[in-house]
């Protein structure tokens, strides 16, 4: 009998997932019920996969309010298959509530389903459960003649020529999975340690001190931190925010009436980044009212245009300048109709004298000073990028009252409406990076810069921190932050150009960050064989897949017929694993493409017989 075509889906977290879901949607017009079988390896559930998982602390969220989570599309999304509606995690929520979903989680998961509002910040277990509902769902869509095989175990290499099956190597199978195409959605992987790492845990190993590098807070190894010892933390993304709940309130702290009292078990922890402050706090009110047109000047025309170009592209050059124009577009939009009592220009003019003006020159530096009075009201994307650039303080607790006053007001715009002219940018943000994605290997600037303005912590995580800033728990060390190591007395020491001349010293040293996704790096078997084995690698380090639907390029530019990777170690590399309703996410569209794709490839090789071997 002819072994029915497969399909390798490697890695079952949220893009894999995603991934199925659009094979069902798009399998009826594309495949029919002809035999297929789909084989999903990943060693955490599917659905969830490792980031996701169901095991994993309470207390650890995710940085999106509920109603602002789907794995659904929508009208909004540019993609040729079908859109299958579904629900947000809110909606989901309230499906459960009234008996329409039974999903597969533990009595404490289903109470915080049953106690969750819009508004509100899920745990990560429970998103963990909305994850495996959604990917059982996508498998009951599948076509009758579809087959599924879970593999809860590692893949260590794909190898097998152009024109042929794949072989797919597991860690405990002594014979490979054999593949007519496969889909790469491993999403973040470990990777080794760098020259700089490496050097700093062979400090900490002849001095025994402790060095955790860049990982994933919840597998970071944090009993080695002990009570009361200072910890300095390199890192004020999500990572440390993960590090902060997980050291106070997972050692048995707690908040009474916005204060923090201590267990005693929490180290000290010292913290300090490039900037220097947090992520901005997540906006916490609804739009309301008109909303700016968006794609205004960073559009496909203009994408496409990029694209004919030959040669590398400068990203401060030949992007930010449209980018910067096109959130100030957002902005302006939104003050002016809202807001219109602070400007002094009618907006019809305004808007045509915009569109015209360069970006970043005099011209349209002079039109906003003219039309917007209040400086407090015009957009600074530098100062909002660094906003501790020239500041200086004569002392650390001068330092430690001016962050708190930084945090402090920032969490107070964050949740204020007057100021809806920050939510108008976070919708540019995300149109612009619809567009960006198309455009390949771009740097990790504008990926930073974008979770720094559009992605960060619940505004409840910034109140705690403030706790646990006026406990003496978590002390600010500033900006540009560099971290030394002294032979002689076999201690980490950091210091920050925003207090200087101070410096502290510590026995442990925290990265608080995810690792590069880079394939020059990874500690992934899977993705060393793919780099090794030719495929096309950029100077960042990720791996290059054709814009179109995600084939995997190799060094000459040629897309491999059975090779598919999407997810951030790719160029096509996406704004975060979920997406915001009625926002055309990229994600889903890139998800399309691979899967109608995949889809054609198999339905026209078996049209003409057995695929080749």
């Amino acid at each position: 009998m002819t072994a029915a075509p497969s399909i390798v889906v490697i890695g079952g977290g949220p893009r894999g997932t995603g991934v199925i879901e659009r094979i069902a949607a798009n399998a009826g017009e594309l495949y029919g019920e002809r035999a297929l079988d789909l084989h999903v390896v990943d060693p955490h559930p599917a659905g969830g996969g490792r980031i996701w998982r169901p095991d994993q602390s309470p207390l650890l969220w995710m940085n999106s309010m509920a109603e602002d989570v789907t794995m659904f599309t929508d009208e909004t999304v540019e993609l040729a298959g079908p859109v299958v509606a579904g629900p947000a995690l809110d909606a989901w929520a309230e499906d459960v509530r009234a008996g329409r979903v039974t999903p597969d989680a533990d009595p404490a998961v289903l109470a915080e389903i049953h106690g969750l509002a819009g508004a509100d910040f899920p745990t990560r277990r429970l998103q963990s459960a909305y994850l495996r509902w959604t990917y059982e769902r996508a498998l009951a869509a599948l076509p009758p003649g579809t087959t599924v095989h879970e593999h809860r175990t590692t893949a260590l290499a794909v190898t097998g020529p152009r024109g042929g099956r794949q072989r797919v190597r597991l860690q405990d199978r002594p014979e490979p999975l054999l593949a007519d195409l496969v889909v790469l959605t491993v999403g973040h992987l470990d990777a080794e340690q760098d020259p700089e790492q490496e050097g700093l845990a062979d400090f900490a190993r002849r001095h025994a001190l402790v060095h955790l590098p860049p990982d994933f807070t919840a597998d970071s190894d944090l009993d080695a931190l002990r009570p009361g010892e200072p910890v300095i933390v390199r890192g004020f993304g999500l990572a440390f925010v993960d590090l902060m709940v997980l050291l106070t309130e997972g050692r048995g702290g707690r908040y009474e009436n916005g204060e923090y009292l201590p267990s005693g078990r929490e180290p000290v922890l010292y913290v300090g980044s490039r900037r220097g402050v947090p992520y901005h706090a997540k906006i916490g009110y609804p739009w309301t009212g008109e909303r700016p047109p968006l794609p205004q000047h960073l559009g496909p025309a203009w994408t496409e245009e990029l694209l004919k170009r030959t040669g590398p592209l400068d990203f401060r050059r030949d992007i930010w300048p449209a980018v910067a124009k096109e959130l100030g577009h957002a902005h302006y939009h939104r003050l002016f109709t809202a807001h219109p009592e602070r400007t002094a220009l009618a907006h019809e003019v305004f808007a045509e004298k915009y569109a015209a003006a360069d970006p970043g020159g005099p011209e349209l530096a002079g039109l906003i000073a003219e039309a917007v009075p209040d400086p407090a009201d015009r957009l600074d994307l530098d100062a909002l990028d660094r906003p501790l650039e020239g500041v200086r303080h004569d002392s650390p607790e001068a330092l430690q009252e001016a962050l708190r006053a930084h945090i402090t007001a920032d969490l107070a715009r964050r949740h204020d409406p007057e100021h809806s002219e920050d939510l108008a940018v976070f919708l540019g943000l995300l149109s612009a990076y619809a567009q960006l994605v198309r455009l390949g290997d771009i740097g990790s600037w504008w990926h930073g810069f974008f979770s720094y303005l559009a992605s960060g912590p619940p505004g409840p995580r910034l109140q705690q921190l403030l706790a646990l800033s006026r406990a003496g728990v978590v002390r600010f060390l500033g900006a540009d932050l560099t971290v030394e190591t002294d032979e002689e007395q076999g201690l980490f020491r950091a210091r920050s150009a925003t207090v200087p001349g101070a410096h502290t010293e510590a026995r442990a040293l925290v990265e608080a960050r995810l690792p590069d996704p880079s394939l020059r790096h990874t500690a992934s078997p899977l993705l060393r064989a793919l780099r090794d084995g030719g495929a096309a690698v950029t100077d960042d380090g990720l791996l290059a897949v054709d814009p179109a639907d995600s084939r995997v390029l190799d060094d000459e530019g040629r897309p491999h017929p059975r090779r598919f990777a999407l997810g951030p170690f790719t160029t096509a590399r996406s704004s975060g694993a979920f997406t915001r309703p009625r926002t055309g996410g990229p994600a889903f569209r890139q998800n399309d493409a691979a899967a109608r794709a995949a889809l054609t490839f198999l339905r026209d090789h078996s049209c003409r017989g057995r695929l080749a071997s």
